[in-house]
């Protein structure tokens, strides 16, 4: 009876164990589905924030262009300087392109800027319309560093030479995209530029040509830099001004030597 008792009693403590051991690959299993479930979770979490910041930056930029464009074509031309909005205001509009370590890289570029206090100031609104594609030794045949996007910058422009017509400047600011990508991981960096600005004879005409940086200074890798150069022009949309620098003085306005009537018009004019 008692050798009976020993055996059954061994017999449930290798029952038992064989349980226990079967048990535990199945918990194990189980953990591992959690952490899994759990690490696919944050991955969506984080898509889902960094998407949501991207759909932000891109709203308020869009929302900010749309109101520049409302303000600029809500009413007719202003024919008196003193109904303008902004007298010392500037609209420029043109197109430009991308480049890295001077090569091209194919992206074409849409820029629209105000300038004030004498193009001391700058708001820009850009639009990069195309892939930019980088060809260099290690892929001859391209690879994509960058989708279309929007951008804004925002700069403080300092006078380095001025002799007549042509003046040359830099500026330095902020900008902000709607994308992050191989150039910059991040969405709002450092924007710097160098830029010549000319006037043809009579003020019919002025433009700038700049070139452009934008930048993180390697807070976050990657971080090889957003190059573009554009040209642009003064659109005379009759809601802004004109630099003082480049208006007509009253007594300039009022010199016959300015005028040259042949003599025949000079009869017609003259009572």
């Amino acid at each position: 009876m008692g050798s009976s008792a020993v055996r059954g009693h061994g017999r449930q403590l290798a029952a038992g164990r064989d349980s226990r051991a079967g048990s535990r690959p199945r918990a194990s299993t189980e953990g591992s589905a959690r952490r899994s479930a759990g690490g696919s979770h944050r991955r969506y979490q984080l898509r889902e924030s960094a998407d949501d910041w991207s759909g932000r930056v891109r709203f308020i930029i869009v929302r900010i262009a749309g109101a520049a464009l409302l303000l600029c074509t809500a009413s007719g031309p202003r024919v008196a300087i003193a109904e303008s909005l902004c007298q010392s205001c500037e609209l420029q509009a043109g197109i430009g392109g991308t480049y890295h370590f001077w090569g091209t890289t194919g992206g074409v570029m849409l820029p629209f800027t105000v300038n004030w206090d004498e193009a001391r100031y700058e708001l820009g609104l850009f639009r990069v319309t195309t892939q930019q594609v980088l060809v260099d030794a290690n892929c001859p045949n391209g690879r994509v560093i960058a989708d279309p996007y929007w951008g804004m910058s925002l700069s403080r422009r300092w006078k380095l030479f001025e002799s007549g017509p042509v003046r040359v400047f830099f500026g330095f600011g902020l900008s902000a995209k709607t994308e992050s990508d191989q150039l910059s991981s991040t969405r709002l960096d450092f924007a710097s530029q160098l830029g010549l600005r000319f006037r043809l004879p009579g003020n019919h005409l002025v433009g700038e040509l700049t070139m452009r940086h934008w930048s993180n200074a390697g807070v976050r890798l990657p971080n090889h830099g957003q190059d573009f150069a554009i040209l642009t022009f003064r659109v005379n949309s009759g809601m802004f001004g004109v630099d003082r620098s480049e208006q007509i003085g009253r007594a300039q306005l009022m010199d016959p030597s300015e005028f040259h009537f042949t003599e025949d018009q000079r009869h017609r004019l003259l009572p």
